[in-house]
């Protein structure tokens, strides 16, 4: 295929909150680099980073008018003269951190996309080969657009799935965003018992339809959400506890776990960055012999690990795409995904 000399993107308005999305056409190179693959983009998922930017929500620096969006799916449209790993027709994506390849990089440097390094809501785009995984070939384009952020970080919280052994094993996601339904939809092809919290009783009677072993928890209703978590675990507690609210919940979280071993997954900060409680109630995870643990999202070989792991199950993550609109209709998605109408993710489809 030859390059296309154009392309369409979005790109964030610069100036004064909330910002918006502005389309533009871009320009490629006439001809790639040696280690360069051009991709066609054919689906992108939304997260709630890239929404949070636009309305000053998102605490980290992000590019002036950059194009936002780090999870896609797409199709190698051309490749450089050394690109030895990738061919033409390949169904690929592209790391989250270009910097983050192994994990123990001991680099304070990242290179984010959608952040501070331009995205994927574009129709082609030209990564190293080094920045590029193969996905599963059983997922669409839309399933397979939602691993990147989501997913990634949903397996790290999970730990991978290394502590998971012949006992029975529960985890607790707050909150029915991204990572919580891609942790669910883990933790069924994992045989581990998932546990999913939400003030929506519709929500929850949506997401028990996927599995009869899903527990789910209304925050809003449940007095002592603790007694519930330990009732639904037959009084052992969970295992892993993906905290998407934020500091303010550590002190219960602790709560949720068993009584030794278990892991404090800290994703997001729905609730913000603070918390009234004292600091000896973290004293607890001592007791527990417990972990608390920041996650962000996985490198690349954690990446393909988690890629492996969805094929060999043949997981489908249909039931994971809430909605899904046309390129030409970003910013209506960019507006109904800040909206928390949605469940699991809004998907962009590019082009066929």
């Amino acid at each position: 295929m030859s390059i296309p000399q154009t392309y369409k993107a979005f790109r964030r308005t610069s100036g004064g909150l909330p910002r918006t999305l502005e389309l533009s056409t871009e320009q490629l190179p006439w001809e790639l680099k040696p280690n360069d693959v051009l991709i066609k983009i054919h689906a992108v998922s939304l997260n709630f980073r890239d929404v949070g930017m636009l309305h000053g929500r998102y605490p980290v620096e992000a590019l002036e008018r950059g194009i936002p969006c780090s999870d896609a799916a797409a199709k190698v449209a051309a490749v450089g003269s050394a690109v030895k790993d990738f061919s033409v027709g390949d169904r690929v994506s592209v790391i989250f951190d270009l910097v983050k390849l192994t994990g123990a990089e001991d680099d304070p440097m990242m290179a984010l996309l959608g952040g501070n390094a331009d995205g994927v809501l574009r129709e082609y785009a030209i990564y190293e080969d080094k920045h590029l995984v193969h996905l599963p070939e059983h997922l669409s384009w839309e399933e397979a657009a939602t691993i990147t952020c989501a997913g990634c970080t949903a397996w790290t919280a999970l730990n991978g799935l290394k502590w998971v052994d012949a006992k029975p094993r529960s985890a607790l996601m707050q909150g029915t965003g991204g990572v919580s339904m891609f942790a669910l939809l883990i933790c069924l092809a994992a045989g581990i018992r998932p546990i999913i919290t939400s003030s929506s009783d519709k929500k929850l009677e949506d997401i028990r339809k996927l599995s009869s072993d899903v527990r789910t928890i209304n925050y809003k209703t449940v007095s002592n959400q603790t007694a519930e978590v330990k009732r639904l675990t037959d009084g052992k507690g969970v295992d892993f506890v993906i905290n998407n609210v934020g500091p303010s919940s550590i002190p219960e979280d602790i709560s949720f776990l068993r009584q030794r071993g278990g892991m404090i997954s800290l994703v997001g900060f729905l609730s913000g960055t603070g918390g009234d409680w004292k600091p000896e109630a973290v004293m607890e995870l001592m007791m527990k012999n417990a972990a608390l643990k920041g996650i962000t999202v996985s490198s690349k070989e954690e990446y393909i690990e988690l890629n492996r792991f969805l094929a060999e199950k043949k997981v489908s993550l249909a039931p994971f795409v809430d909605r899904v609109f046309s390129f030409d209709e970003s910013p209506a998605a960019f507006d109904y995904m800040y909206s928390g109408r949605h469940v699991g993710k809004v998907i962009i489809k590019v082009q066929d």
